[in-house]
């Protein structure tokens, strides 16, 4: 997704009680303590501004923070710096996009051209258009992917897929993985889930607690469903509603731009359940701003994709 215009269990759970003056705070995966009297009380002294937006009983949580292209605000995106810098803000959920070399090695970059994060263009002046396709994973590997973002970042390479995975492991963060322009890549299905599969994360505690697959592409998330029934998957985008029931029956999330979203369509979304029997969610892209993150966190939604998580997380905890 661009960041211009643009499963899984929680990983750090916070909640606050929307409206209450105070921020309580749960151990992270655990649900808060709820104050149901305490809210019930602001709700009747103004329910237009404070409307009871959850069921009696229920808990209210803060959604989870997706570090997108990893803390991208912070350092080059989709880098192994930028996880370990999502990691060190304390965000266990790091998003990337992965493509596929010429010779089908799957690499961690958002552009489907070399341009604009690297010195592809230097390093290899007669290969224009400089797209990931027509580039080996070997010439990949000796490009600089940092300097672009800053002169301390020079020397940082693009990661292969299985390279980002290592990395991941050691921080023992989790994965929201995007399958980029698979109408580009033929096979980009097959050659990610073996890399998944020989890393081990594709074994049971990953599949539930620690990976999601999402694509724009909607037959490339059938594919994945096809491949690998029990891989949670998301699609990017907005179906319109009359449209969802056909798409729960593939993927477990939609995970919109937030440009356009509405509380009616987060709803219309989580009144159906996806492949697995659970609601589906919603995780809209790219939030940034507080203000922002405050409106689609009120909109109900489960989880936000940001470059700026901190941000996010500071904004909707009360």
């Amino acid at each position: 997704m661009h960041a211009g215009t643009a499963t899984a269990t929680a990983s750090v759970a916070t909640a606050a009680l929307m409206g209450v003056g105070m921020l309580l705070m749960s151990a992270p995966g655990a649900p808060l303590p709820d104050a149901p009297a305490a809210r019930a009380a602001v709700q009747r002294a103004d329910p237009a501004r404070h409307p009871a937006r959850h069921p009696a009983g229920a808990v209210a949580r803060a959604p989870r923070v997706y570090a997108h292209r990893g803390a991208s605000a912070y350092a080059p995106e989709n880098t192994l710096v930028a996880a370990d810098r999502a990691d060190a803000l304390g965000f266990a959920w790091v998003e990337n996009d992965v493509q596929l070399t010429r010779d089908g090695v799957p690499v961690v970059l958002h552009d489907t051209g070399l341009k604009r994060t690297t010195n592809a263009e230097e390093v290899f002046p007669d290969r224009a258009p400089w797209a990931v396709k027509d580039f080996t994973a070997a010439e990949i590997s000796r490009l600089d992917a940092g300097s672009w973002f800053g002169a301390r970042y020079a020397g940082t390479r693009v990661p292969t897929l299985r390279r980002f995975l290592e990395r991941l492991g050691r921080n023992r963060q989790n994965l929201l993985l995007e399958l980029k322009s698979p109408e580009t890549y033929p096979g980009i299905e097959r050659a990610t889930l073996a890399v998944l599969d020989e890393e081990g994360w594709l074994d049971r505690a990953h599949v539930r607690d620690r990976l999601v697959v999402q694509s724009f592409g909607a037959g490339s998330l059938r594919r994945v469903h096809a491949l690998r029934p029990d891989v949670v998957t998301g699609f990017l985008g907005a179906p319109a509603p009359a449209e969802l029931p056909a798409y729960a029956g593939f993927a477990d999330q939609i995970n919109p731009s937030r440009s356009g979203l509405s509380g009616g369509y987060v709803a219309a979304v989580h009144a159906l359940k996806g492949p697995h029997g659970k609601k589906l969610q919603v995780n809209p892209w790219v939030v940034d701003d507080a203000a922002s993150a405050r409106k689609v966190n009120a909109m109900g939604v489960d989880g936000i994709i940001t470059d700026a998580p901190d941000v996010v997380r500071a904004a909707t905890k009360g």
